[in-house]
């Protein structure tokens, strides 16, 4: 179960997100069973998905973050709900490159900078809203804090980690986002910026056991932070095998005719937790009479 705090700065000038996604990416490993890199680069963005997706208002509503940079890792998504509840995918699980320059695990070279960050936000009702914006970083933390500042016009700070374990299991793995509010001025981004020059690697501070409000404080300190929220978290998938009914009712009824009179059952495997639904032909002819 992971932990998401919310703080705000005592004059309303900024506020920060902070959550340790540790558990959440250590089942997404498990479920994938994923390399170092793709464990790295999934983890990141399930981690800014989650704080993206706590902050929605609306019991229906939900975010889909997807990066695409033509890396070999492929494309990367995360969706999660209103409370940060995330779930994930990766096109390519198992990717193993060399570390990189600062010999830390290459995920800009896993996912690649020809291409672009998508976010997708469902309210529940009416059109979605879509942002894109072009990859500038592929280490994702800094892609994040691009897209809110190109299609939010939101200035912000963002930092995303995850440690793997040489035997591939997840060590620590976290993030925060900290942004400026309403009637904030430029010398507050100045201030906040100057305090994360100084501030250790996120997966440093989680791994010696700092929690979500601590780090919060430390990203905030100066600013007096108060504490708005504090929400437990986790790697949810909302697959049904009535949601797979219902997209087997949206195909074509020739291509659905075809399945219902193979006689080999049909199974359909969610993208997300692996789970498979079986469905035999007799089954398949009755969703063909509804």
């Amino acid at each position: 179960m992971g932990k998401l705090v919310t703080m705000i700065a005592a004059d309303g000038s900024v506020m920060c997100h902070c959550l340790d996604s540790t558990d959440m990416v250590a089942k997404a490993e498990q479920i994938h069973e994923t390399s170092a890199v793709v464990t790295a680069a999934l983890g990141r963005l399930m981690t800014a998905t989650s704080i993206m997706g706590a902050v929605l208002k609306g019991e229906d509503s939900s975010v889909t973050v997807r990066i695409g940079g033509k890396g070999p890792v492929g494309v990367v998504i995360a969706v999660a709900d209103n409370k940060g509840n995330v779930r994930g995918y990766v096109s390519n699980p198992v990717v193993e490159l060399p570390l990189n320059q600062h010999g830390k695990l290459d995920v800009r070279g896993a996912v690649g900078t020809d291409g672009f960050l998508s976010v997708i936000k469902d309210f529940g009702f009416g059109e979605p809203y879509v942002g894109q914006v072009p990859i500038v970083s592929g280490e994702i933390a800094e892609d994040i804090t691009n897209y809110y500042a190109v299609s939010e016009q939101i200035p912000t700070v963002c930092a995303l980690g995850v440690l793997v374990n040489p035997d591939l299991t997840v060590r620590a793995a976290g993030g925060y986002v900290a942004q400026l509010l309403p009637g904030a001025d430029e010398s507050t981004i100045d201030r906040l910026e100057k305090t994360i020059q100084d501030i250790p690697p996120i997966t440093q501070m989680i791994d010696k056991n700092m929690t979500p409000q601590e780090i919060a404080e430390y990203v905030l300190q100066g600013f007096e932070p108060e504490l708005l929220d504090e929400v437990d978290v986790e790697y949810r998938c909302n697959c049904t095998r009535e949601r797979v009914e219902r997209a087997f009712l949206s195909m074509s009824r020739e291509d659905l005719e075809e399945m219902a009179n193979d006689t080999k059952d049909t199974e359909v495997c969610c993208h997300f937790c692996n789970k498979a639904y079986v469905f035999t032909p007799a089954e398949l002819k009755k969703l063909l009479k509804r």
